[in-house]
């Protein structure tokens, strides 16, 4: 029970901070995308800070849930943090959920729970060996590289989903190692901790994906980057689990057919909520400054069209007044 309130928690605290720093990304320049100068520029922005104050809780949260439970048990639950992204939009657009909207938050809350009644997420595996370590973790980090890779050749609107993409993939390999610095933490306390490279490469890993994360949110609307965000993370962190952390699932027949049709409604109850109308398309205000600025630029270039005219049939006019004044001397 403690594993699982601590999780839906963290899944609380997460929704609310995405919902929070996109309100506040998507008002970024496009020039920003992928660079650090994002993340310094929404650090004046109050609405983000707030989220990410969110987002830290609810990483704290996940971590003391990772501490106490397998990340194939945490994960699942994690991914109802659409859920709480979806009430704080729909309390900004005032749209009500209706039947697409009840559809996906019980195709997820039934893949949930489907998956961990059929799947019983254990602990007591051995963990694995080096090569099987790096081995899974090269293949999460390449996938994501690659998503990543791809993105940066696609129109800023289609962007937005393959950045989100590689952003939960790392975020759910982020969740594995901070499961393993907690067990390095019980076992030799904090100098075996900060003798670790998992310690270090979860910071680089947040950070890194904090980039990318900021950079889907600014690209294109919610429903465009959280989706897979939330779908992502806990696909790559289940198989971290199962991969070298030791965590052991069920593996008769009837069991993994049903803990595919659980992960199967996971990820459909994710892009169902994640495509409802309560998900914001765009922030209020820039549709606002959009509406104000455009009239403004399209009277300035006509403006200017009309001056540019004015000049030349003047120049016109002089040029034919000095030529009647020659022939008139001639």
């Amino acid at each position: 029970m403690t594993v699982f309130l601590l999780a839906v928690s963290a899944a609380c605290l997460l929704g609310l901070g995405f919902v929070l720093q996109q309100h506040a990304a998507q008002r970024a320049p496009a020039s920003d995308m992928l660079s650090y100068r994002l993340l310094l520029r929404l650090m004046r922005s109050r609405e983000w800070l707030l989220g990410i104050l969110f987002m830290i809780g609810g990483q704290v949260l996940s971590a003391m849930a990772l501490s106490a439970g397998r990340i194939s048990l945490v994960e699942p639950l994690m991914a109802t943090n659409l859920l709480f992204a979806m009430g704080l939009a729909r309390t900004i657009t005032r749209q009500t959920l209706g039947r697409s909207g009840w559809g996906g938050v019980l195709l997820l809350a039934a893949g949930v729970t489907v998956f961990i009644v059929s799947g019983q997420p254990t602990g007591g595996g051995a963990e694995a060996g080096a090569l099987r370590h790096w081995l899974v973790f090269g293949v999460v980090a390449g996938i994501g590289l690659l998503l990543v890779s791809i993105a940066r050749r696609l129109p800023l609107f289609e962007e937005a989903t393959l950045l989100a993409l590689a952003a939960g993939l790392l975020y759910g390999l982020q969740d594995a190692l901070t499961r393993t610095t907690g067990q390095r933490f019980e076992t030799g306390g904090i100098t075996l901790v900060l003798h670790s490279w998992q310690t270090y490469t979860v910071v680089a890993i947040g950070i890194v994906g904090l980039i990318l994360v900021q950079s889907a949110f600014e690209s294109a609307p919610l429903k465009m980057s959280l989706p897979a965000l939330t779908a992502a993370q806990p696909l790559a962190g289940i198989a971290c689990g199962v991969g070298f952390l030791g965590d052991q699932l069920r593996v008769t027949p009837g069991a993994l057919a049903w803990e595919a049709v659980g992960l199967a409604c996971i990820t459909l109850g994710v892009i169902v909520i994640g495509r409802h109308p309560a998900m914001p398309d765009a922030c209020p205000d820039s549709i606002a400054g959009a509406t104000a600025v455009t009239p403004l630029s399209a009277t300035a270039r006509i403006e200017e069209t009309v001056r540019s005219a004015q000049q030349a049939a003047a120049a016109a006019a002089a040029a034919a007044a000095r030529q009647r004044a020659g022939v008139g001397r001639a």
